[in-house]
């Protein structure tokens, strides 16, 4: 079922109506198995006629289109932070310690999460590629992509962090997740829609640092250092979506700084030993 999701995921932008079928099958089979719920189906009803109302009727009345994009966003924002009923997402790592000095996390499957970018497109049709692009040197990206350990480094220099080089067992289930899961949703949000819809009635630049800033409080509850740090990640993430007008170089760059989080630092953070 989770791999058929991330197919779907995969599939969306380049043909929405197989995209979609899989996405329906998918559904069916959570269903099944009890990872939705008669709430969230019922949700995911409401978010499918949406789709059809918007494709029907947003061009007839301004009001109306505006209506059911705040609709959709705030959709989005519930799917984002959980709590949207129903959803009964699978638990593949269980208070576990990647490395001696790590702290202990979980890992989920989060099936409310993963589907942002299908709410998402039903009012942005440019979620995964845009025109507005950068035209810029090499040495612009040489430097984003160089940014990525510079900002693990700086947490390591403030000791939120340390060396500690990991290659746990479970990495393909990680690797899945953090592209398909937690990486394109959360990209899809605050980049392909937020920087995006910002950047149509602002310059780029105050859109980026907003956009960048709304995504680290969305990591609240890490406290103020994670929110800082999740701040300056996202604007690596809006810098690589400015420069590309595409949604999967900014998950690219998501997933590639998570990846090297987990491969050679302590992992989520620093555990201080008794």
């Amino acid at each position: 079922m989770w791999y058929l999701l991330a197919l779907s995921l995969l599939i969306l932008q380049f043909n929405k109506k197989i995209a979609t079928v899989i996405l329906v099958v998918t559904t069916v089979i959570a269903g099944y198995t009890h990872t939705l719920d008669g709430r969230a189906l019922s949700f995911l009803v409401l978010i499918a006629i949406t789709a059809v109302v918007y494709r029907k009727f947003s061009s007839k009345s301004k009001v109306f289109s505006i209506t059911l994009e705040i609709f959709v966003l705030l959709a989005s924002v519930g799917l984002m932070l959980h709590v949207i009923p129903g959803f009964h997402n699978l638990r593949i790592l269980d208070n576990v310690r990647v490395g001696p000095e790590s702290a202990p996390f979980s890992m989920y499957y989060n099936f409310d999460k993963a589907i942002i970018p299908f709410v998402l497109i039903i009012c942005i049709k440019s979620l995964f590629a845009t025109d507005a692009r950068q035209h810029t040197s090499h040495w612009y990206w040489l430097i984003l992509v160089a940014a990525v350990p510079a900002l693990l480094i700086i947490a390591l220099l403030l000791g939120k962090l340390k060396f500690e080089f990991h290659h746990p067992e479970w990495l393909f289930q990680f690797v899945l997740a953090n592209i398909f899961f937690v990486s394109l949703a959360e990209e899809a949000l605050f980049r392909g829609y937020l920087q995006q819809r910002l950047s149509s009635v602002i310059s780029p630049v105050p859109a980026l640092i907003i956009s960048s800033l709304l995504f680290g409080i969305m990591h609240y509850v890490g406290g103020s250092m994670i929110i800082i740090f999740s701040s300056l990640a996202g604007l690596i993430y809006g810098i690589a979506w400015m420069l590309s007008g595409r949604l999967w170089v900014a998950v690219f760059f998501h997933f590639g700084l998570n990846l090297c989080h987990l491969l050679f630092f302590t992992y989520p953070v620093f555990h201080q030993l008794p």
